[in-house]
Parts: structure tokens; sequence; C-alpha cells
């Protein structure tokens, strides 16, 4: 780090980018706080997450989706439209009981959050 940079950030200035900042806080041993979250297994249910409909949906993440999703090439991932549309005209084939607990919340979710032209699902 330049010693212009250092001086920058001691006068608080806003052009100094936050990776600097860190460097600084660095090499003064001062303790960031930033933590790793616990990795959850697979089918454990964060219960924050009822009703919480992600941005991307992968699909490794939700097996009955996968296999609903067949013909999708190209993509390890959908769009919350693109997952809905795929479950509504295909619900005949999903076998309710599988599905994992996180996959159901993710269908009640997209269903409540994109419209309720989810009649069959």
């Amino acid at each position: 780090m330049s010693r212009v940079t250092l001086y920058r950030i001691e006068k608080g200035e806003p052009s100094v980018a936050m990776g600097a900042y860190f460097n600084a806080m660095m090499a003064l041993n001062i303790d960031f706080g930033i933590i790793t979250p616990a990795k959850l297994t697979a089918n454990e249910v964060d219960v924050d997450h009822q009703g919480w409909i992600p941005a991307r949906i992968h699909l490794s993440d939700y097996p009955q989706l996968k296999q609903l999703a067949w013909q999708v090439h190209g993509t390890d991932e959908l769009t919350p439209v693109e997952a809905l549309s795929i479950y509504e005209r295909n619900w005949r084939h999903v076998d309710v009981q599988k599905l994992d607990p996180h996959e159901k919340q993710l269908v009640d979710a997209l269903r409540t959050g994109l419209g309720e032209s989810a009649r069959n699902v």
C-alpha cells in the first residue's frame, strides 16, 4: 500500500477502495468481524428462508426440479419464473412424497410470490 493511499485512509477520503481499508486493518491486526456461516446439509430447512425466492435457482439443489427440467441444456440454474413454469407444466410428474422440505418451501414461495396461476402446483 502506498503512503498516499494510507494518507487518504487517515483523512477519510471516499475515493479509497474498500480493499485498501481491509489491508490497513489487517496490518494493524484489527478483526474485521466477518465470519463464514455454517454450511447446512441438503435436507435441513432454514426457517429464515420460508417464503424466500432466490434470484437464481440451482438445479442441483432441487432434485425434483432437475428431473422436470431434463430438456434444459447449457445452464445449471433457472430464474424463478422459469422454475415456476416448469413446475406448473409438469406437476403431474412430481412425486410429492419425495419432495425435500426445502424444495417444498421453494414451490410454495414461487406460487405465493409469482401469482396464483400455479393452481396445479
